[in-house]
């Protein structure tokens, strides 16, 4: 079992600057792929980030490529989502998701992932 818990989330205007954080607790995470999803009022939970805990291999959604910068600190079994040049569309309830166990789901969907935090909101104000 896996305990997911989502910080930073908050109100910022457009152009600025947000750091969400995700503590994983429970067991390590050394072997999972860890992923940011994101879902706003009225709109499925769409991918964000996520990156291979054991490599440190990322990939982004078109969306934020170049805005977000998704890491891990294995000390602390954290993973992170820095999130620069906010727009008022990247409003949203922010998730953290962790996967452990092999499917056939792409890492870019909601289904292949085993563990969810319960979300942090970020705003960006126009």
């Amino acid at each position: 079992q896996v305990q997911l818990v989502e910080s930073g989330g908050g109100l910022v205007q457009a152009g600025g600057s947000l750091r969400l954080s995700c503590a994983a607790s429970g067991r390590t995470v050394s072997s999972y792929t860890m992923g940011w999803f994101r879902q706003a009022p009225g709109k499925e939970r769409e991918f964000v980030a996520r990156i291979m805990w054991s490599t440190g291999s990322t990939y982004y959604a078109d969306s934020v490529k170049g805005r977000f910068t998704i890491s891990r600190d294995n000390a602390k079994n954290a993973v992170y989502l820095q999130m620069n040049s906010l727009r008022p569309e990247d409003t949203a309830v922010y998730y953290c998701a962790a996967k452990l166990y092999s499917g056939t789901y792409s890492l870019t969907l909601p289904q292949a992932y085993d563990y969810w935090g319960q979300g942090t909101q970020v705003t960006v104000s126009s």
